[in-house]
């Protein structure tokens, strides 16, 4: 048995380094306007970075894989072309495409490039897989309707092809992704297959009969609610045994619009998950499904991939959001300080104790707290609370910038995350 990469998205540049250095083999990345995830926060990746990205992620030790991977239309065609030195002089190890006339420039611009076919593609089935290895491909990514025994037979019929599957995260209620309902509800202002995609699936609806204009009625799945079109999370940790066997090459996660903490939670925890049961295939994986539990999710299902059909139960009629089981509470900046009275200042300093971070939501002094890093996770309590003036706090609120002390603190201080402890 090979070894599966550990795939992780990467939003932007920060959470390049944190998807990493929590255990990611590769990251999948991507510009706005070749990509299928128009990013909005943090240093976003452009052309103008994208090189920087990827060196970076070089450097830390991972594969950087650039999502060109929207449906082109002429003008795309042309922007593409005129960009393609950029693309070419930022060296990704591979591209992630699903149009042909895309891999057409790629084969052109960049020939010894690897092409990862997109699970746009929509690639079903052994003989698929072989068109694309004969176009050039050198991995495909294939479509989450595929059931696990299927996956099998396809790596049996074509192993020299690299097979790529989602193990984690959000789902379009749409066949792998091709999805006109976006375009459609906004007039064509946010189209999904454009990298805009406004998540109909998740909204709720009524129905309105043509001659009562105005009256509107629930329509109903169950007692829960009316998001009749949103699917749960996918999560497949309790079935990497099986994936593994299967022969799949890389494991990928769904999430470049996520939070920072979302990406590290997650890709901390199915790294000790492979690594776990690559060891010993018969490793418990409830202790990782319970770590899943405290980040975002809509509820979880496996999807096609048990092969019974999607199940009854994979749609999320409750909710449309994701609800996490734990509250990310804040990043730790980086620094160790000393806080000098005579000045009232806090000077860094690699022996002090006190810990600048940013809060992402509120915490007591004296509270129990959850700390994460890439090789930790321990629960401890604040014992201070401080600003930037010196004045000590009781409470942390939201988005400040603030020095804490611990009970016990993190050794990788720099990369370090706390959440709430439990789950709710």
């Amino acid at each position: 048995m090979i070894k599966p990469e550990l795939l992780m998205p990467a939003g932007n540049i920060e959470k390049l380094k944190y998807a990493i250095k929590y255990g990611a083999d590769a990251v999948y990345l991507g510009v706005v306007d070749f990509s299928l995830r128009a990013m909005r926060k943090g240093e976003l990746i452009t052309l103008d970075n994208l090189k920087n990205a990827i060196e970076t992620a070089r450097i830390m030790g991972a594969k950087s894989y650039l999502t060109l991977n929207i449906f082109a239309f002429n003008n795309d065609i042309k922007l593409l072309e005129s960009s393609m030195d950029k693309i070419v002089d930022s060296k990704p190890d591979a591209l992630i495409i699903s149009d042909v006339g895309i891999m057409r420039l790629a084969k052109k611009y960049m020939p010894n490039t690897d092409i990862h076919v997109s699970t746009q593609a929509n690639i079903l089935n052994y003989e698929a897989v072989r068109f694309w290895q004969d176009m050039g491909a050198t991995r495909a990514i294939l479509a989450r309707e595929l059931p696990i025994k299927d996956v099998a037979e396809i790596k049996q019929k074509v192993p020299d092809m690299e097979l790529e599957c989602f193990i984690h995260g959000a789902q379009c209620v749409s066949f792998s992704g091709r999805c006109l309902l976006s375009d459609y509800m906004t007039n064509g202002e946010r189209k999904a297959n454009s990298g805009n995609c406004s998540q109909p699936c998740r909204w709720s609806y009524k129905l309105v009969e043509e001659t009562r204009p105005g009256q509107y009625y629930e329509i109903e799945e169950n007692e829960k609610g009316t998001h009749i079109l949103s699917t749960k999370d996918l999560c497949l940790v309790r079935y990497l045994k099986e994936m593994i066997e299967a022969g799949i090459d890389s494991f990928k996660v769904e999430g470049r619009t996520k939070s920072l903490y979302y990406v590290s939670a997650v890709a901390k925890t199915y790294r000790e998950a492979i690594d776990s049961v690559f060891n010993n295939p018969n490793a418990n994986m409830e202790p990782y499904y319970e770590e899943l539990l405290k980040v975002g999710n809509r509820g979880y299902t496996t999807g096609f991939y048990l092969g019974e059909g999607y199940p009854k139960d994979g749609y999320s009629y409750d909710i449309s959001k994701g609800l996490a089981g734990a509250d990310f509470l804040c990043e730790f900046l980086g620094k160790r300080y000393k806080y000098d009275s005579s000045i009232n200042e806090f000077i860094e300093n690699n022996e002090g104790n006190y810990y600048k971070i940013k809060t992402k939501n509120k915490f007591n002094k004296h509270e129990d707290i959850e700390i994460i890093t890439p090789a930790e996770k321990f629960t401890t309590q604040v014992t201070e609370i401080i600003n930037t003036k010196g004045e000590n706090l009781e409470l942390a609120n939201t988005n400040d910038e603030l020095f804490v002390t611990l009970t016990k603190a993190p050794l990788d201080y720099e990369y370090a995350l706390a959440r709430t402890v439990g789950i709710k």
